[in-house]
């Protein structure tokens, strides 16, 4: 039994035999059933950021090359996943996630007034290379390539955001739940790319999530909690 590429059929044969599946049976399903759960959460996963941004009508705090940057990482990701031929379970987030990252983006634009001329290069040039990157007609040892550079992007995207946050002693407009699923989806996703049998640039993309999105995600703790007391004293 088949469903969205997920067989059943070996844990349904166990349990009707009055037996727990086994690991080999039971962890490529939990895998799957995994990937579809990040697929589902990342078609929201950047909506509590862009919503803060539109409600305190502020980028207070945030970093424009950061986002930019993670733009461009989610394009060569999602491009070199799909030339791949890898299971849309192990990708399929990255679609929604850049879909996201480019409203948020232009949404930082809008609140950033002035846009400088050095940012509407950056913009244009991004809309003249992204087509031809995701649909993969590029040489393949470029590609390959710049799927080995979108690690590094991937962590210079944050690098800006982190050290904003420890220079002005606060995060901002950064959007707890968002920073909270992108942590947590990159630790679900470690997992599932391991019983995909990922490529292990796939593996090591998701190890630098977790570590850069677990450091943004406890200064917004830690910075957010001395914010609170600091409004008790003036009280």
């Amino acid at each position: 039994m088949e469903f969205f590429g997920m067989d059943f059929s070996c844990v349904f044969g166990s349990l009707s035999h009055g037996k727990f599946p086994e690991k080999d049976c039971l962890l490529p399903l939990i895998s799957k059933l995994l990937g579809y759960c990040i697929v589902a959460a990342s078609t929201t996963v950047k909506l509590p950021q862009i919503m803060k941004i539109l409600k305190h009508q502020s980028v207070r705090g945030l970093s424009v090359i950061s986002f930019e940057l993670e733009v461009v990482g989610y394009t060569i990701a999602l491009a070199y996943c799909v030339h791949k031929g890898l299971p849309f379970s192990a990708y399929g987030e990255l679609a929604f996630l850049l879909v996201q990252a480019i409203i948020l983006v232009a949404v930082i634009y809008y609140y950033s007034q002035p846009i400088g001329m050095k940012t509407w290069i950056r913009a244009l040039l991004y809309c003249a290379l992204a087509p031809t990157v995701l649909a993969g007609q590029i040489n393949p040892v470029l590609f390959e390539a710049l799927y080995a550079s979108q690690h590094a992007i991937f962590l210079f995207s944050r690098i800006p955001q982190i050290w904003k946050n420890f220079s002005n002693k606060s995060t901002g407009e950064l959007s707890f739940l968002t920073s909270l699923m992108n942590f947590g989806g990159a630790m679900v996703r470690v997992f599932t790319s391991i019983q995909e049998n990922a490529p292990s640039s796939v593996l090591l993309g998701s190890a630098l999530s977790i570590a850069t999105n677990g450091t943004i995600l406890s200064q917004i703790i830690l910075y957010q909690k001395r914010d609170v007391k600091k409004e008790k004293k003036t009280e």
